[in-house]
Formats: C-alpha cells, sequence, structure tokens
C-alpha cells in the first residue's frame, strides 16, 4: 500500500518545486542525449561522452586499474587544408604547438614533464586530421593536461622558434629523400587530380616554409591556425584511472578555453583522379630493389556504411589467401609475395579501394597478364561471391572479437577513440569497426560496380623501370610516367590456366566454438611440468581477462643454425618454405582469431602460434608436420633466395642512423653475421643443400616450450608430447648457449661508414662494465634523465636534425647509452663536437639534480619497468623473454625497478663521467666519410671477449 499523495487529492505545485520538476527533466534529457558508447562485456572500463559549451567533443575513459594515463586530440585540419604556396603549413603548425604557451612558455617545458613523469608525446599530421598525444604516470594526469590544454588554447608561436622549427621540418623532409615509401607517396600525389588537395606537397621545407621579409611565415602560421582551428573542429579523448566526475572536472576546466570560431571542415568534392586518366597506368623508379603493384578504383565515401561495411566484404574476398584465392594461384605461379585489399583514403566526399601486391621479379615482367587475373576473380565475386552465408561467419568473427576484445596501451586506446569521435555517433564509438548489422548484397554490388576495368589507376613501383620520357616529382625527384590502358585487354587474359584455378572461399573451419574457461585460478607464474627427453615444458594457466586465448611458444634452438652465415641463410630459406606451405590452408585461422609466426633467430627456430584456444592444437599440429617435413620446390628456392638478396642488397640503401646501428648490433652480438658475409651465403647457396640441411637441423637440438593462457595442465603435457613425436623423434639433445656481447675496448672506437645519402648519420654507443642489474640501472636512469635535454639542445636549439635521441641503447642485457642523430647538414665533426659540448655542460645540470627530481625520474624509470600488462601476449611474450634469459624466477623487472631505486646520484655521476665525458668503452659511428675502415674496425670487434655477467 502506498504511503503518498492520496489518489483523486488535489496537487498544488510551488514555483520552486516546479523549476525543481524542469531541472530534474532536463537533467533526465541530457543523460539520456548522453548514453555511453556499446562496450564489449569484456570491458570493465566506464565511458562518458560529454560536448563542452565551446562544441569541443570528447570521451571519457575511466580505467581504475590503469598505471598509466592518456589523452589524443584530434583536430579535423591537415595536409589538404594547406595554402596554395604554404605547402606544408598544418605540419609546420603541428610542430609549433609543442613549443610554449601563455602559461607554459618555456618551449621545452612539455615535453620535459611528460618525460620525466614516466611519460612519451607525439604528433602526426594526415590529410584531414592531426592528431596530438601523451601518455604519463596516472597521478599526473591533471598538470599534464593543464599543459596539453594551454597548447589548444593560448600557443605562443615565438617569432625566433618560428625559424628554428622549419629547419626541424625541413630535416625531416630532407631525411626521407632516399625513403621508396615517401618517393612513391610523392608520385602517387602528382598522378591524381590537380583539382583536388591530395595533389599537393604535404610535409613542407624551407622552400614552402619561406621565412623572409618579403614573405614572413609566422604571421601565416597565426591566421591559418585562426582560420582552420576551432573547437568545435576538435575531438578529445582522456584516458586515465581517475572516475568520471574527476576526469570530466579536469576537461571542462581546462579545454572550455578553446576559442570555437564556429569553423567548418574542409571538403574536397573533387575527383581523385581527372576522367582523361582513368583507365591508367603509373610506374615509378625506385631506388630499393622492391616490386609493387597497386589497383587503385575511386569508389562512393564509405564512412557513412560502418553498419553494414559493404567494402570490407568485398575486400575480405579481394584479399583472402585461401586455397584458390587470387593470392594463392597468383603465388604458386612465383608472381607475387603478398597481396591485400582494402579501403584507402575516404575523405567524407569519395575513396579508393586498393589492391596491393608485392611482385617477384617474374611478376614484374609478367604484369600485364596479372591485371586480367585480378578482374576474373572480381567477376567471379560478382558472381557467385554475394552469399548471406559468407555475410553470417564474417558477422559472427566480428562479434566474437568484440566479445573478447583485449585493451590496448592506454595512448593507443586515446589516439583511437579521438579520431573515431570524428567519424561516427558517441555510442558507437566503442563497437564501430565491428559493426556488421546486416546483409547488404545491395550495398555489395555498388562497390562491385566501381571495380571495373574503365576505373583503374595501377601503380608499378620497380628498380630501373626503363621509363621513356618520364616526369619528376617535384620536391623528391622521382621519376614516373602515365600511360593509358585499354580496358579490352584488362580482360583478355593470357594466362587461361591460372584463370580456371581460381575459387572463392569455402566456409572457415576455424571459427571457434568453444569459447568456456578452464576451470583452475590463474598462476603467479609458469612452472616448470618436466624435462622429458630433452624437452622443457612450461606452462601457466591464466583467465584473468576473463578471456578464452592462449599463446604457445617453441623453441628448436639447435647448434646447426649459428655454425656460419651460410647456415643462418639456409635457417632464413628453410622457414620462407614452412611459411609459404602452411599460408593457404592456416589464412582461415588468422580470420578466425589465432595468429602465428614462425621465425630465425641467432639459436634456431621458434614457433608462436596464439588466439582463441578451441582450434589452438589443430594449426599448431600442421604448423610442426611443416617443420618436421617441409615441401621444398626449386621454383619458391628461387623466389626466396632472390628476396633475401635483394634485402641484403637494400640494407645498404637504408636511412643512414639504422646502417649506424645495424654495425654495432653486428659488431657486438656473437652470432651476427655480416649484411657481406650473408649476402655471399645467399648467392651461393643450392636446393640441395637446402635439402640437406633441413634434414640435418633438428638432428641435434635444444627444445623448450610454454604455454599460456586459457589451457590445462593435461594440454600442455598432451601439446609435449605431439611435439617430441612430430619433431623430435630423431633428435639428439644438446645444450645450445644464449649469444652474448662483445665488450669494447677500453677506449673509443671511430668507425666511418661509406653510405649514398645526403643526411649524416652518427650513432655514438657508450657500453656499460657488466650486465648486473646494478649497472644496467645505472644506465636505464642515466638515459632517462639525459634523453629530453639531448633533444632540446641538439634538435630544437643547435638544429642539427630531425632523427635525434637519446636511448637506453641496452642489449642482450648489456647496459649501453646513445646517442643518435641524422643531420641534413652538419659533418660528422661538427656534431661530434656538438654532442662533447653538450655532454661537458650536462655535467653541471646532472651533478646540480636534487633528491627529489633524482627520485622522480626514477619513479619514471621504474613505472615504465613496472607498468600493467594489459593483454595476455604481453604476459606470454614476457614469460618467454624470461626462459630465453634462464631468469626462471621471472622477477627480472621487479629485480631492475628494485636496483633503479637504489641508485645514487654519486654512482650517476661516476657512470656519467665514465662512459659519456670520457668515452671509456664507446664505438662511434657515422656516415659521410671515405668509410674505409669498417671491415677492419668489425673484424677486430668481432674478435673481442664478452661483456663478464657481473
Amino acid at each position: 500500500m502506498s504511503t503518498g499523495t492520496p489518489r483523486n487529492a488535489p496537487v498544488r505545485l510551488t514555483i520552486a518545486s516546479t523549476l525543481a520538476m524542469l531541472v530534474l527533466l532536463l537533467s533526465s534529457t541530457l543523460a539520456l542525449a548522453a548514453q555511453p558508447p556499446v562496450k564489449s562485456p569484456a570491458d570493465d572500463n566506464d565511458y562518458r561522452f560529454i560536448e563542452l559549451d565551446n562544441g569541443l567533443r570528447a570521451i571519457l575513459v575511466s580505467d581504475s586499474d590503469a598505471d598509466k594515463a592518456a589523452a589524443s586530440m584530434n583536430v579535423a585540419v591537415g595536409s589538404g587544408d594547406d595554402p596554395a604556396g604554404r605547402e606544408g603549413l598544418a605540419h609546420f603548425l603541428e610542430h609549433m604547438l609543442f613549443l610554449g604557451t601563455e602559461k607554459y612558455p618555456e618551449p621545452g617545458e612539455y615535453q620535459q614533464f611528460i618525460k620525466s613523469h614516466g611519460g612519451s608525446h607525439n604528433a602526426y599530421t594526415a590529410f584531414q586530421d592531426t592528431n596530438y598525444f601523451f601518455d604519463v604516470e596516472a597521478p599526473y594526469l591533471e598538470p599534464a593536461l593543464d599543459r596539453f590544454a594551454e597548447q589548444f588554447a593560448a600557443p605562443l608561436f615565438t617569432a625566433e622558434l618560428v625559424d628554428r622549427e622549419r629547419n626541424a621540418v625541413h630535416s625531416e623532409f630532407s631525411s626521407k629523400q632516399k625513403e621508396d615509401g615517401r618517393r612513391f607517396y610523392s608520385v602517387k600525389k602528382a598522378a591524381s587530380n590537380p583539382e583536388h588537395a591530395f595533389n599537393q606537397f604535404a610535409v613542407g621545407n624551407l622552400s614552402t616554409l619561406e621565412n623572409t621579409d618579403e614573405n614572413p611565415l609566422r604571421p601565416d602560421l597565426i591566421q591559418f591556425w585562426k582560420d582552420r582551428y576551432s573547437a568545435n573542429l576538435m575531438t578529445l579523448a582522456v584516458y586515465g584511472p581517475q572516475p568520471l566526475d574527476a576526469l570530466e572536472q579536469m576537461v571542462q576546466s581546462r579545454f572550455g578555453a578553446i576559442e570555437n570560431r564556429q569553423l567548418e571542415a574542409k571538403t574536397h568534392p573533387a575527383a581523385f583522379y581527372q576522367d582523361d586518366k582513368l583507365p591508367g597506368k603509373v610506374t615509378a623508379d625506385a631506388i630499393k630493389d622492391v616490386r609493387r603493384l597497386t589497383l587503385s578504383f575511386p569508389i562512393p565515401s564509405q564512412e557513412d556504411n560502418y553498419h553494414t561495411k559493404p567494402a570490407s566484404y568485398i575486400a575480405n574476398l579481394l584479399g583472402h589467401e585461401g586455397p584458390g584465392s587470387l593470392f594463392d594461384v597468383l603465388k604458386r605461379a612465383g608472381l607475387v609475395e603478398s597481396l591485400s585489399a582494402g579501403v584507402g583514403m575516404d575523405t567524407g566526399e569519395g575513396a579508393m579501394l586498393d589492391i596491393s601486391m608485392s611482385l617477384t621479379p617474374e611478376g614484374l615482367r609478367r604484369q600485364d597478364d596479372i591485371l586480367p587475373l585480378v578482374f576474373a576473380y572480381i567477376d567471379k565475386i560478382r558472381s557467385n561471391g554475394i552469399t548471406e552465408q559468407r555475410f553470417r561467419e564474417m558477422q559472427q568473427l566480428a562479434r566474437i572479437d568484440f566479445r573478447f576484445r583485449e585493451q590496448g596501451e592506454p595512448v593507443h586506446e586515446a589516439m583511437a577513440l579521438a579520431s573515431q569521435l570524428q567519424h561516427y555517433p558517441a555510442e558507437d564509438i566503442l563497437s564501430a569497426p565491428w559493426l556488421l548489422e546486416r546483409y547488404a548484397p545491395e550495398q555489395y554490388q555498388t562497390i562491385l560496380d566501381h571495380l571495373t576495368p574503365d576505373n583503374l589507376m595501377a601503380f608499378v613501383l620497380a628498380p630501373e623501370p626503363a621509363l621513356k620520357n618520364p616526369e619528376q616529382t617535384r620536391w623528391y625527384g622521382a621519376e614516373w610516367q602515365w600511360e593509358a590502358l585499354d580496358p579490352e585487354n584488362l580482360t583478355r587474359s593470357s594466362l587461361p590456366e591460372l584463370a580456371a584455378q581460381l575459387k572463392l572461399p569455402q566456409p572457415n573451419p576455424f571459427v571457434p566454438e568453444e569459447l568456456a574457461m578452464v576451470a583452475g585460478s590463474t598462476m603467479e607464474q609458469p612452472t616448470l611440468l618436466g624435462s622429458q627427453d630433452g624437452l622443457e615444458i612450461w606452462f601457466a594457466r591464466d583467465t584473468r581477462f576473463d578471456t578464452p586465448k592462449a599463446n604457445v611458444f617453441i623453441s628448436l634452438r639447435t647448434p646447426a643454425a649459428r655454425v656460419s652465415a651460410r647456415s643462418s641463410v639456409l635457417t632464413q630459406l628453410l622457414v620462407d618454405a614452412v611459411n609459404t606451405n602452411l599460408n593457404a590452408w592456416a589464412y582461415s585461422a588468422r580470420l578466425a582469431g589465432l595468429d602465428y609466426s614462425i621465425y630465425p633467430h641467432l639459436r634456431g627456430i621458434t614457433v608462436r602460434v596464439g588466439g582463441y584456444s578451441d582450434k589452438l592444437h589443430t594449426l599448431i599440429n600442421r604448423i610442426l608436420m611443416q617443420v618436421a617435413e617441409p615441401d621444398l620446390t626449386q621454383q619458391r628456392f628461387d623466389i626466396a633466395r632472390q628476396n633475401l638478396v635483394d634485402s641484403l642488397k637494400n640494407k645498404a640503401k637504408n636511412p643512414p642512423v639504422e646502417q649506424t646501428s645495424e654495425f654495432i648490433q653486428t659488431a657486438l652480438i656473437e652470432g651476427a653475421w655480416s649484411t657481406d658475409d650473408k649476402l655471399s651465403a645467399s648467392q651461393q647457396v643450392t636446393l640441395d643443400e637446402l635439402k640437406s640441411f633441413s634434414k640435418a637441423l633438428l638432428s641435434e637440438v635444444d627444445p623448450v616450450m610454454l604455454a599460456h593462457g586459457n589451457l590445462s595442465r593435461a594440454y600442455a603435457l598432451n601439446l609435449a608430447q605431439q611435439i617430441r613425436a612430430i619433431v623430435l623423434d630423431d633428435s639428439s639433445f644438446a645444450d645450445v648457449d644464449r649469444s652474448r656481447v662483445r665488450q669494447l675496448p677500453p677506449d673509443e672506437t671511430q668507425v666511418s661508414l661509406d653510405v649514398n645519402h645526403p643526411d649524416t648519420g652518427y650513432t655514438l654507443y657508450m657500453q656499460g662494465d657488466n650486465t648486473g642489474f646494478d649497472e644496467r640501472a645505472r644506465f636505464r636512469l642515466l638515459a632517462q634523465i639525459i634523453s629530453s635535454p639531448f633533444y632540446e639542445n641538439i634538435r630544437t636549439t643547435r638544429q642539427l636534425g630531425y632523427i635525434v635521441y637519446a636511448t637506453p641503447f641496452e642489449i642482450l642485457e648489456t647496459p649501453a647509452l646513445g646517442f643518435v642523430i641524422q643531420s641534413p647538414g652538419a659533418s660528422p665533426e661538427q656534431i661530434d663536437q656538438a654532442v662533447r659540448q653538450f655532454s661537458a655542460d650536462f655535467e653541471a645540470q646532472l651533478a646540480s639534480l636534487d633528491e627529489a627530481g633524482l627520485n622522480r625520474e626514477k619513479q619514471a624509470v621504474i613505472s615504465k619497468l613496472l607498468e600493467r600488462d594489459r593483454q595476455l601476449g604481453d604476459i606470454s611474450s614476457r614469460y618467454w623473454r624470461e626462459i630465453d634469459r634462464n631468469a626462471t624466477d621471472f622477477d627480472s623487472r621487479e629485480q631492475l625497478a628494485n636496483a633503479v631505486k637504489g641508485v645514487s646520484r654519486q654512482a650517476l655521476l661516476e657512470t656519467f663521467r665514465k662512459a659519456v665525458l670520457d668515452r671509456e668503452q664507446a664505438l662511434r659511428v657515422v656516415t659521410g666519410e671515405d668509410g674505409l675502415n669498417a671491415d677492419s674496425a668489425l673484424t677486430h670487434l668481432m674478435a673481442r671477449p664478452p661483456v663478464p655477467a657481473t
């Protein structure tokens, strides 16, 4: 019985009660309007969408267990907004926003704050978006947000920094001059419609960002910021352990200060390609030995179709790799090495569906034969590929993946959410990538209607393609030419025997059916179940993420893999054969949430299989059978050997700092062979030699296995029995020691490499005395403290280059500090002089570091070491690394964190003086000189003894 107002009694409302009711109704309306997004059942986070008074939209994520916090701001402004004659201005603005605000005027203050509290920050400029992001130790989210918000509300655009930072942008441009990816992209831009903003240069350089009295840059920069940046074009994601109310208060009080200029995002209605250029083929000259074919079809924008994803449905069929697929037929014919399909750029006005292939040399020669096969497969999809059964399978897999979705790092989650909030309603931003709500054959047909011979732009990237009267891209000097294609020739197959092999995918046998969790609690660490017949069996049941997944690692360590450069090459070729033989059969497993990799390393071969545990054993069994008895053919051997030769030759064309780093690792890691040695071996080995090697490889073996995740002890033991029966039946067992790092001579060793690149590369590697935790802790802490000042001094103040960083250069637990610089203008001597001057000046800064500052930097290192595992794979990989290094107490990171706590300022100073100032046990590798001593230095260093263990 109710005790409320009697039935039929008169109701009198006061003004106050009426207002209260209106407030209540208004609050209810707002609550309904701001429903939290639909999330995965496996997601324990809390979410809230808010829109500030200035029009800025934000998604807040409260993860009560997070030890890292993060934020990302996505601005609907990108390189497509650049004014004519000021190409690269959006990118330049991205750089400038980091360099001081009214509240925090020091240009390096933001970076130093983030770095000193265990975080990182960066940004990128895309065609229609610019994304800024950072992560930081969770307790420091609020002061980090305070600095972050000021960059958008009150940037200074300090005059003297404008000219300095345009040099940094130019250095970034210069560093990519010899990179095929950037050059090929410039060709695609040059071939596009001049009326579309995609056609223009996006990076910027000293020419487009001219700063003279006649053409000053700063006024244009400020005007661009005012004309393009507005709160209503911004979407923000903030991720932290704080409650949603606290996160909302942080955002409201800071980001509300950003001005709403009530701007609209720029649209791009022009066609990507001019009508008279389709169908056509663009051929571009590559620097490296790479061969790529990309087929681009303009299609309608797919942004509004995220509920049904018709382009994904078609791309799933085009990019399938199962038996009879386009890729499978082309690969078995020796024409392609990889194939992928998907939507490329989508501007909201139009999009591109791209089919990209990596070609073999034979495939490059027969590229004109490949195109009709592509259209034959498209016709097969058009005729028989649109079925509800196929849709239901895709839908089921998408729903399973969303149901058991694992969280990524906070900064990656924030970046994705901020970006997705630009394109999806708030309630769908978590689920949008997985949504497949209904079977939509009419939409699939619309996509297919655009995949026609008369709507194709084909791009070919190849070394020395013998172009006739080529054009050159303006800023990268990449040679290219366009030619018309005959639509009739694109459908006239010259390879009918291959066309007859094309088949659409069969139903996927790997769709998981049993998704229950195994009984038993999560084990604190792996346990050794035994070492029967020489096989170490490690097992850890882990159900903490409530996801029915597992990871299995099997390492077949063998002395045969490390005997010589030749055996190293043969191991790589054997692994290639195994992967090739498995690919078509196992592709369905990948689609169904199972993943695997088979890779060579210094001690042999490792097989890693992970994903839904239901059918894991089926995939593992098939992989082991291939490892035991690989099918080795002359065709595949020839292709794989050529690929290896090409990749080894291409190393000489890598960016300078990549080559200096590679030299250091080759010289110092036991069992690592030089590029020249491996190149010579790869050019000499034969198929018969590979067949003999495959039989001998596992004659002596030191095997170890880890089974981790949603598995039982009995499952792990049964799996071990399979390994012994299939792979180890005829093996004898031997210990295969782990590689160590060679100790440098007492004084600085100088090496010069001959590298064909306009930039100068510089890497200074300063090695510790031993591999003990105390020494490792000192170098980790030193790198933490020095990295931000080093970057600020060398890159921002001295403007020596875009690629500048100081890093803990630890290899196989051997501590070291690395200074890395790539400069477009300075010589090796000038760079080294700047590094020496910085080092000398930094000594006083380090000596004056107070106890509070030292403890803050220690905590930053410790927070990174002990960062919470967020996915099952993170834990599996950590356990596997510990097993590999025989650290089977599984507490290496805790020991290192404790050692960091114990580092004194005096010990840190001594390490700095010895390693950085005096350069005891240092290796300086540079480019831009004659390179005459590289071979002799390599020989000398490879004869050195290993770094002591303690």
